[in-house]
C-alpha cells in the first residue's frame, strides 16, 4: 500500500471519528488548532535539500495547520545564512529548523533565536547551543559505515584521502570521527583530509591533486553528496578506475550510476525526505503541547550502505517513491 493510499485512509478515518459523538449520536466540531508558521533554512543549494523540502511539504499538507517557509541559500556562507534566518524570523515564526554552517561561530546567534521561539537543528547539529533538538542522521554511525565499506574494498589496506565541504560543520566532524573510529586497528591509513568549502570545482581539483600527490593512493572518501561525481571524474582522468576505490555519501544520480558500473565501491545514503518530514511533524506536535516529540534532544534517522549488490533495488525504490 503506497503513502498516498495510507493518507487517504487516515483522512477518512479521522473524519469518521471526529464527525460523530459516540454517546449522543450528534455531530460535533473539534476546536480548530492554532495555525503555526514554521520555517526551515538549509545550508546550501544542493539537490539533497530538494528532497528535504519534499518531506517538509508532505508533512505540512498532512497536518493542515502549518504555514511552511522553506529557504535554500543562494550562497553557502554564515553571513548569507544568518541574513536569510533574520528575514524569516521577522515574520513572527513559531518555530524554525536550521542546518548550521558553523555551529561554533554561530552559537550566540542561534541562542538568540532559541530564546524567542522553538529552534531545531537538522542535518548538522549545534549541540552547544540552546536548540531544543537535533533531527537528522547519526553522522558518527554513518562514518563507521563508510569505514566498513573501505575495509571491504581494501582488504589489504592502503592509503586513503578524505574530502569534505566544510571542516567546521558538525556533520563533517562527526563523519570523520566515525571513519577514524571504524578504521582503528586496520591497515588503512588516512593520509590527507581536503576541504573545498562546498565548491564542486574545487572538490574535483582537490581529488586530482591528491591523486598526483599520492601515486600509491588506494582509496578516496567523499563526505558530501557532490563528492562522488567529482572524485569519479578525477579518477577517470587519471586512468585509475578500479585501482582507486571510491566511497562516498548520499544519492547523487551520478554516484548511483557509478556504483552500478563498478566505478564507485559504495555510498552511505541518508533519508532527507524523512528528516524534513520528521522535523515539521515533531515541531508541530511539540508546539501544540506534546513535549515528548523532542524529548532527549536528539532524533536520529538511520543511514544505509549502498553497493553494487543492492544499488539496482535502491534505484527502483527511489523511482517508486518519486512517482507517489
Amino acid at each position: 500500500m503506497n503513502t498516498r493510499t495510507l493518507l487517504v485512509m487516515a483522512s477518512l478515518l479521522t473524519g469518521l471519528f471526529q464527525g460523530c459523538d459516540n454517546r449522543t449520536g450528534q455531530t460535533s466540531t473539534a476546536p480548530a488548532q492554532k495555525k503555526l508558521r514554521l520555517a526551515f533554512v538549509a545550508n546550501n543549494a544542493n539537490y539533497y535539500w530538494s528532497m528535504v523540502r519534499e518531506g517538509c511539504d508532505s508533512a505540512a499538507r498532512e497536518l493542515g495547520d502549518v504555514d511552511l517557509d522553506f529557504r535554500i541559500l543562494r550562497e553557502r556562507t554564515i553571513t548569507v545564512q544568518q541574513e536569510v534566518i533574520s528575514n524569516v524570523i521577522t515574520g513572527k515564526v513559531d518555530g524554525i529548523a536550521i542546518s548550521p554552517i558553523d555551529a561554533d561561530s554561530q552559537t550566540d546567534f542561534l541562542n538568540s533565536i532559541a530564546t524567542n521561539m522553538l529552534l531545531v537543528c537538522t542535518d548538522s547539529d549545534a549541540e552547544g547551543t540552546k536548540r531544543a533538538c537535533y533531527i537528522g542522521s547519526d553522522n558518527v554511525a554513518a562514518g563507521v559505515q563508510a569505514a566498513e565499506l573501505l575495509k571491504a574494498a581494501l582488504p589489504q589496506g592502503g592509503k586513503v584521502a578524505l574530502f569534505v565541504g566544510n571542516l567546521k560543520a558538525q556533520n563533517a566532524k562527526d563523519r570523520i570521527q566515525g571513519i577514524q573510529d571504524g578504521l582503528a586497528g586496520s591497515n588503512i591509513q588516512i593520509v590527507d583530509i581536503l576541504a573545498n568549502e562546498t565548491k564542486v570545482t574545487l572538490a574535483q581539483k582537490n581529488a586530482e591533486d591528491a591523486l598526483a600527490k599520492y601515486p600509491d593512493l588506494a582509496g578516496m572518501v567523499g563526505l558530501y553528496s557532490y563528492h562522488g561525481p567529482a572524485i569519479l571524474t578525477a579518477v577517470r582522468s587519471a586512468g585509475k578506475v578500479g585501482k582507486v576505490k571510491i566511497v562516498c555519501f548520499d544519492v547523487d544520480s551520478e554516484t548511483l550510476t557509478g556504483i552500478a558500473a563498478g566505478e564507485i565501491y559504495g555510498t552511505i545514503v541518508q533519508k532527507p525526505f524523512v528528516i524534513g518530514r520528521q522535523a515539521i511533524i515533531r515541531m508541530d506536535k511539540y508546539l501544540h503541547g506534546d513535549k515528548t516529540q523532542l524529548a532527549g534532544g536528539k532524533i536520529l534517522i538511520p543511514t544505509k550502505a549502498i553497493t553494487r549488490k543492492n544499488v539496482a533495488a535502491f534505484q527502483n525504490f527511489l523511482k517508486d517513491t518519486s512517482s507517489q
